[in-house]
This record gives C-alpha cells, structure tokens and sequence, in this order.
C-alpha cells in the first residue's frame, strides 16, 4: 500500500465507527474500517437490540400472568427459549442488515477484515499488512469484565453476551452486580421464570441513581418474588453437584447461595488490549480506556477514539455521537467539543429509571444551593388508571434561578418522558416555564409538570389538570 492511502481508518464496525465512516464520507474522504469480528459491534449483536428484545419479550410473559386488571383473566405458560431466542436473532440479523452492512456499498467505503494493531506511530498492522492513513479512529467498543473472584473461573459463568444465548431457562439463577446490566437481566429471567436472586456490594441497587428511585425498584423486585441482597462481596463460588454455590459475606457473616448459573453484571472493560498503544504513543489508563482530550484526540494527534474505549459514558448514542465528532476533527482538523450536561441514562428495567443532569447528592458535592420535591405516581391520573403507581418523578433545582438541573423519572415509560427533562436540562429551563406550558392529560409526561407544580402547591389538592 503507498502512504496515505486513506484519510481516515477506523478501527472498528459499531456504532462510532459507522457515524466516523458516514460523516467522512460525506465530507469526501477516502474512508477504511477494520473489524475482526461480526459487523455492527456490540449494539446490534450482543448489547442493546437483542437484550431488549428479550426483556420486551418477558415483559409480555409477565403482563399475561398479572392479574392487575378487574375482570380480566390473565394466563401465562412457561417461556420456549428456544423460539424466544430465535425471535430475538431474527430481529438482529435484520436490524445488522439494515443498519449496517447494507450501508457500507450505499456509502461506498471499504471494510478490511482482521485483527489491526499499531506498527509505529503512522502505521496499523492488520493481520501482518500495513495498513497507512492520514487519520485513524480507535472505535473498539467494550466488553464485559469479570471480576477475581476464586473459583469462578473453574466453576463456570455467564456475562451479559452469553446470557442471551440460552436455549434453556435455568431454574435458580444468581446474579452478581446491581447496575443497569444486572437489573435488567435479573427481571428479565425472573420475568421468565427463573428464582432470580440479586447481589450487590454497594448498599443498593441502581446505586448511582437517586435514592428514590432506588428505593421502588427494590420494591418492584421484592414483589417479583427477585431476592436482593446488598452490601454483600462476593469471595467464592464453587460447584455442589450439579448445580453451583455463591458464596458472599454480608455484615462480616459468609452466606451461601445455592443456583444453577451465576450471571456476572458487574461492568465492562475496553477493547484495547491487541491494539499495541504503545507503539503509537498513546497513553491509556489505568483500566485500559484510551485517554483523549476534549476534542477526542490521543496523545498521538493523528489518532482519535470514541466510544466505549474511552472513558466517555457507555451509551450507544454516545458512541455515535462520539464517532462523528472525531471524524469532523480529524478531516476538517476541527476542534469540536461534547457536552455530557444534558445527556439522559435509562435503566430498561419495568418501570425504567430514566435521569438527566444532577441527582440531588451530585448537586451538593459541588456546592449547588438547589432544591428538590418527589412526586409519588400516585398523583400521575395515567399512573392510577394503568393500576401501577409504583414510581416517581424527582426534579432537582437550582434554588436562586429555579433552573432545573437534574431529573429522575421511574415509571413504565420513563425512557420517553425524561425527554423533556433533557430539554429542559439542556437549555436551561425554570421550573416556572415549565408549571406554564401545556402537558397533555393522562399521559405519564404529564408526571413531569406535575412534578413541578409540586415546588409550588400540593398536588393532592388540585383537580385533574388544574395548573
């Protein structure tokens, strides 16, 4: 190959690197993407797309055996796994069609297949061709981490990517971790038909959301029939016939936990061990995520990343996001930045968890004068016709300019009504503009005005939709 033989190679096929390959495209460049593995990255193929499919899956398991409605017979058979995970690969293996192998002869850039890694500083290597670009994009993704827990490797596990692969239900599943993962794939088997017992070393679950919220999903678990055990380390496990044992000290007292797999949900680590960073002069830190600087670029300023590489929130939007900021720089040596201030997380548990902004603690620590009200959905009139009032609406703002700045959303729905929370985050709204602006009646989005007349009245005495 001469030098340069293109303007930008991408490492990678996910969703940062196909936003990186669609914008330098459009800007004229000569774009490459290398991948050493299925096309689409973790998204499409083992993250997002098919784990959703599953839980909206159980979800309609679950819905059927609910007697929530009066006068409504609901049944509910066991779970065919089977077809259950043949329905969810259907919907991938069209979805990684459609959204991205399809787009590569649309788009007109080339995919390299093989294992890339730096050669020096200008060159990759990729499966012992080089491989030269004016720019290139680290867009590996991520992949799940496994804590050192003794005897885990022995006796066998599941991570969040072999998970979905079961063609078999296991009857007693213990998960370890109380994040996002965890929890959605803890409901999602229970929802299924598994006894679903929960570990988590922190004292709760979601324990980076707010307290609130928290506090109603373990309710929603506990009268799933979900085991949660918290502030527990988990120091062994070992097989016991044909099943296997957690074992997981509690308040200084080892406790055993008796199942038949252990799902391990305790976070990712990036991709980016068979890059040889060093050969490039790229630093990475201590838990081996690339270190860029606000315009995405690493210490070699020919190389930029995105993604889940870095140590940038991991969310797919983000990745995407990430991609076509760094090829703008690269191609056009532009300098954009991106605001993570207004960026919203949703939690795909029922009811979600959905927040953007501050919580109420993250406010404190940076010496925020704010002020926060919690609104029970037992005042949301579509919370209390659909029978679930379990949940809230939490808004966090600042005192002086009655700026909101922070919003937490728990309710079936939530991942769409904390839109407006986004909007109202990112451009600064008041409480006061928001308590004025219409809402649409019996809708969960009403929760979030409701939320805010709550700064100002007691909702418990106002009639339906009086402002």
């Amino acid at each position: 190959m001469s030098t340069n033989e293109y303007d930008l190679a991408i490492v990678g096929s996910g969703s940062a690197a196909f936003a990186a390959a669609i914008r330098g495209v459009g800007l004229g460049a000569r774009v490459a993407m290398v991948e050493r593995g299925a096309i689409g990255g973790t998204c499409v193929n083992i993250g997002c797309i098919p784990s959703k499919a599953l839980l909206v899956a159980a979800d309609a398991r679950h819905r059927a055996a609910e007697p929530r409605f009066p006068g409504i017979a609901t049944h509910a058979d066991p779970a065919d796994m089977e077809a259950v995970r043949a329905g969810k690969d259907e919907i991938v293996s069209m979805l990684r069609r459609e959204k991205y192998e399809e787009l590569i002869d649309h788009y007109g850039f080339d995919v390299i297949r093989g294992t890339a890694s730096f050669a020096d500083a200008d060159t990759l290597d990729v499966d012992g061709e080089p491989l030269r670009a004016a720019n290139y994009l680290l867009a590996t993704g991520a992949s799940p981490a496994v804590p050192p827990i003794d005897g885990l490797g022995k006796t066998g596990y599941l991570t969040s990517t072999t998970a979905l692969e079961l063609g078999e239900l296991p009857a007693r599943l213990v998960v370890i971790g109380g994040n996002y993962v965890g929890l959605e794939l803890a409901q999602m088997f229970a929802r299924l038909g598994a006894e679903v017992t929960l570990i988590e070393a922190l004292d709760r679950i979601a324990p980076f959301e707010e307290p609130q919220a928290s506090e109603v999903l373990a309710g929603v678990f506990a009268d799933e029939g979900i085991g949660l055990v918290t502030g527990a380390m988990v120091e062994r496990v070992e097989r016991s016939g044909a099943g296997k044992v957690v074992h997981a000290r509690i308040a200084g007292e080892l406790r055993a936990f008796a199942c038949d797999e252990i799902l391990v949900a305790t976070g990712r680590k990036p991709n980016s061990a068979s890059l040889r960073l060093d050969r490039a002069g790229i630093a990475a830190t201590a838990s081996g995520h690339v270190e860029i600087d606000p315009t995405l670029r690493t210490a070699n300023p020919r190389v930029l990343a995105a993604g889940d590489v870095t140590p940038s929130p991991q969310f797919v939007y983000v990745a995407a996001h990430m991609g076509a900021v760094a090829a703008e720089n690269a191609l056009e040596h532009g300098a954009r930045t991106i605001d993570f201030s207004a960026l919203p997380r949703i939690t795909f548990t029922n009811p979600q968890i959905a927040a953007v902004g501050l919580t109420d603690e993250q406010a404190k620590e940076i010496g925020l004068d704010c002020s926060c009200r919690t609104l029970p959905l037992e005042h949301v009139p579509r919370a209390i016709v659909a029978r679930d009032t379990r949940g809230i609406v939490k808004l966090v703002a600042e005192r002086s300019t009655r700026k909101i700045v922070g919003a937490t959303v728990v309710a079936e729905g939530a991942g769409d009504v904390i839109l407006a929370g986004v909007y109202a985050v990112q451009f600064g709204l008041t409480l006061d503009q928001v308590t004025s602006t219409w809402a649409p009646y019996l809708t969960m989005a009403e929760g979030f005005k409701l939320a805010a007349q709550t700064f100002n009245a007691d909702v418990a005495h106002l009639s339906c939709c009086a402002v």
